[in-house]
Formats: C-alpha cells, structure tokens, sequence
C-alpha cells in the first residue's frame, strides 16, 4: 500500500519518529527522573520542535502511556534474552539472580523503577502504571520471565523462592548503602542466593549465613 494512504500517524516514517520519541522519553526518566523529563525535554532530546511533538502526543497523558508500553516491551525483550540456559555447572537459581541483579542496572528498568516512584504522589501516572505493573508481577507466577530463569516449579514454596530473589534484587538497586557497599551488597545477594536454593530444595544447604 502507498504511503499516502495509511493514516497519518501510521506511516513508516511516523513510527520510526514515535519510536524515537519513546527511546528519549525512557533514557530520560532513567538519566534525570519523570518530573524533569518534560515533554518539551523530550522532545528536544528526540531532534523534535514542539509542534512536531504535539502532531505525536498531543498530551502529556498521551506520550505517558505509550512511554509505559514502550518500556514495558524493552523489559520483557531484556528478560527473554536473560532467561537463556545458564552455563554448564552453573545452578540456574544463582544465574537467574545475577542476571536480574544486571538487568535491574538497564536503561529500562531503571525507567520503569523511577515511573513506580514518581506514581506514589502522581494519580494520573499511577493509574495508567498500574496495568504494566500488574502484567509484570502476575508474568512471574507464569514462569515465563523471572521463574524460567530460576527454573523452579509453581507451588508456594517455589513462588516465594522467586518472590525473595526478585523484591530483595529490587530493593537493593532502589536502597542506599552509604558505606562499605560492594562487601554488604555481595553479602545480601550470597545469602539471597542460598536462601532461594533452600525453598528451592537444590544441593545439601541448610545454613543461609556461608561461614
């Protein structure tokens, strides 16, 4: 079909402008947080007058909700590559957690984790949050991101495994160590670690703390 036939806001050259816009939009609420990320900072981070910027989001509601799908695809595309084998004589369950450790540093997810904060005093971006938050955590009783990575089964006793292994993960990136952080950190992750691989019934661990 001709280009001049598909809607205006459809054509090749309009997503490649509208996927741009949502690349500047997570790489900023990532670099400088969501109030700072204007939509005219936006904008002028995507090469974009403002007018050009209205033609594609009209308004601020607007470019939000589309921001959030955009982000929330790149997490799970992140996730999908993350959840490949681990390498041979490696336990999954420690390759899961060191893997989301890495995947919570992404531009995504560190987007994703500023949106969640700047919800808790903003209803509006709190409302249109709370579907990709639900699809997130409800995706991780499915096994198919999170627990394909630690390869675990689905009763309660492996869902809290996945549970601790990922709220702990999440705090930890969100949390501020103000000292001694590299020791404390590989402490909290190696006693995560055990702890998962005790709900999970893997090896002869029975003690969280290594001596």
């Amino acid at each position: 079909m001709d280009a001049r036939h598909y809607p205006a806001k459809a054509t090749p050259k309009s997503q490649r402008t509208r996927a741009r816009i949502l690349d500047a939009a997570m790489r900023l609420f990532a670099e400088i947080g969501y109030h700072a990320a204007t939509n005219a900072v936006i904008a002028d981070a995507a090469g974009l007058t403002r007018g050009a910027m209205l033609y594609h989001f009209a308004t601020r509601e607007e470019l939000v909700e589309a921001a959030i799908t955009h982000i929330e695809l790149s997490r799970a595309r992140l996730l999908e590559q993350a959840a490949a084998s681990p390498p041979p004589g490696v336990d999954a369950a420690e390759h899961a957690i060191d893997s989301y450790w890495a995947l919570l540093h992404e531009t995504p997810f560190v987007a994703f984790a500023e949106l969640e904060a700047a919800a808790r005093t903003d209803p509006m971006l709190r409302e249109r949050l709370a579907t990709a938050q639900s699809a997130f955590d409800h995706a991780q009783v499915g096994g198919d991101r999170f627990g394909a990575m630690v390869q675990a089964g689905a009763d309660p006793r492996f869902q809290t495994s996945r549970d601790l292994g990922r709220f702990l993960l999440e705090g930890l990136a969100k949390g501020a160590m103000t000292y001694d952080e590299p020791a404390r950190r590989e402490r909290l992750i190696a006693v995560v670690k055990r702890a998962v691989r005790m709900l999970n019934r893997k090896g002869d661990i029975h003690d969280i703390w290594a001596e």
